[in-house]
């Protein structure tokens, strides 16, 4: 499959809404729309048409001198007029496998995206740390963008963006942004993130919260007046609290819950759910604002498993647990009953409050 070929093939997927492109040896490629995986009518790929992929990826020269020796890695494409790729290049059996995920031309608002009205009031915070969390391909990113682009519409501010590989192009606007990606303007996230503080920052973007090192620094960085906005791999809300946690050692744990308390100030935990009639997939989403309530539940592990409650009890500022938005979702009809309970975190709970609704 040569340059040519793989362009049409990804301008294909981007038309068709796709998510996820997956190419792998001996097997035809797949696209992912709406949350399926999709057959493509193109030949089983060969080694041959994975090497030719995967320097057509990477750049000829780059692949070359930086990526024929390694097992995995990450790097971005650009369809010039179509499209964008966020692309993780790995082995398997022997062979290169990859899979690019589309990430979209333009920049969605939070009611594009279905996001509650609450973003805003979370992208109006000036320091502390924001988390969106989820699993793979629930949105974490998308939502991740709105919010920087929200920040760079609406207020003067240089915004410092550390990602692994660079995902949105933001153009500046109100704000100055600078966009670093690993491995090509920099040697990691965390050299990045501690030169980010000497760069003059309103607000830093870290791609992920992936050790106790980037979530020292980016507490750090939280502790001196900055906005810090990252993504984590968690379920929800309490879960994300106690995987911070779980970062650092035992002995450590009083402190690094102290610090949470003190500048943790929102999480946003996504899950996409498929839409009735065809409506592609919309996100239930929990929203967690740390009040003094919640700051307690973090600083004292006894009280951590109050959270949910706390969250439940406050949709009068903006919170809402799973299950809260998933009733929401279905009282108007966008999503069925069935999808519903395969989504909540409690569904016994969930049909519960529909039965009080």
């Amino acid at each position: 499959m040569n340059q040519d070929i793989l362009n049409q093939f990804l301008a294909v997927a981007i038309k068709n809404r796709a998510s996820d492109v997956h190419l792998q040896v001996g097997e035809h490629p797949l696209l992912r729309i709406n949350g399926m995986l999709t057959q493509v009518k193109y030949h089983p790929l060969t080694p041959e048409d994975m090497v030719s992929i995967v320097a057509s990826l990477t750049g000829e020269e780059r692949f070359e001198t930086e990526f024929r020796g390694k097992d995995e890695f990450d790097v971005s494409y650009d369809i010039e007029g179509e499209g964008r790729f966020r692309v993780n290049v790995y082995k398997q059996r022997g062979f290169y496998g990859a899979v690019l995920r589309v990430v979209p031309p333009q920049i969605d608002s939070f009611e594009d995206l279905h996001l509650p009205p609450v973003m805003e009031k979370i992208s109006n915070i000036r320091r502390g740390l924001v988390l969106a969390s989820g699993a793979t391909g629930n949105g974490k990113s998308t939502t991740v963008a709105a919010i920087i682009e929200h920040i760079n519409r609406t207020r003067k501010a240089h915004i410092v963006t550390i990602e692994e590989p660079i995902e949105f192009l933001f153009k500046n606007k109100q704000s100055v942004i600078s966009q670093r990606e690993v491995g090509c303007d920099t040697a990691g996230f965390k050299t990045a993130l501690r030169a980010a503080m000497r760069q003059d920052p309103d607000v830093i973007f870290v791609g992920e919260m992936r050790d106790s090192e980037t979530v020292d620094i980016a507490l750090k960085a939280a502790e001196t007046g900055h906005l810090v906005i990252s993504t984590i791999h968690t379920p929800d809300a309490q879960r994300t609290i106690g995987r911070l946690i779980s970062f650092f050692p035992v002995e450590e744990h009083p402190t690094v819950r102290a610090r949470l308390a003190q500048n943790l100030m929102a999480i946003v935990s996504l899950r996409l759910i498929t839409g009735c009639n065809g409506a592609g997939r919309l996100p239930a989403v929990e929203v967690m604002l740390v009040t003094r309530s919640i700051e307690e539940c973090i600083r004292n592990p006894e009280k951590t498993g109050e959270i949910q409650q706390y969250i439940q009890k406050s949709a009068e500022i903006g919170m809402q647990t799973f299950d809260q938005h998933l009733v929401q979702l279905l009282q108007s009809g966008k999503i069925s009953l069935d999808s519903a309970k395969l989504t909540a975190t409690n569904p016994a709970e969930m049909e519960l409050m529909l039965t009080i609704e």
